[in-house]
């Protein structure tokens, strides 16, 4: 019984965890896109787009880099306008994808 309790325990951890998902969440499918970051000064074009992503399987692997600063520096961007982000969620922890969408010049 003290087994079976702490195996509940801990997969209720798992299910309900809301690591990089976004600012809302379905538990069985979401898929959204959200504001980020943008240059406060407004004086960089965004002539140049890219984008990096992370996927989660099953919370067991985790592959990928969406860090903004990689994801512009891999692409040639030298200055940043914007910084969005993007989530996909399905069935929670079995499938996760995060992405940073960087533009500018």
């Amino acid at each position: 019984m003290k087994m079976k309790l702490v195996f509940i325990s801990l997969l209720s951890v798992f299910l309900f965890a809301n690591c990089a998902v976004g600012p809302t969440h379905g538990f069985v499918y979401s898929s959204t896109k959200f504001a980020g970051t943008f240059n406060p000064e407004n004086n960089v074009k965004a002539t140049k787009e890219a984008k990096g992503c992370q996927f989660t399987l099953l919370y067991l692997i985790n592959v990928g880099d969406a860090g903004a600063g990689s994801v512009a520096n891999k692409n040639g961007i030298s200055k940043i306008a914007t910084i969005d982000h993007s989530s996909l969620s399905i069935l929670t922890g079995l499938f996760r994808n995060y992405c940073t969408l960087v533009s500018g010049e």
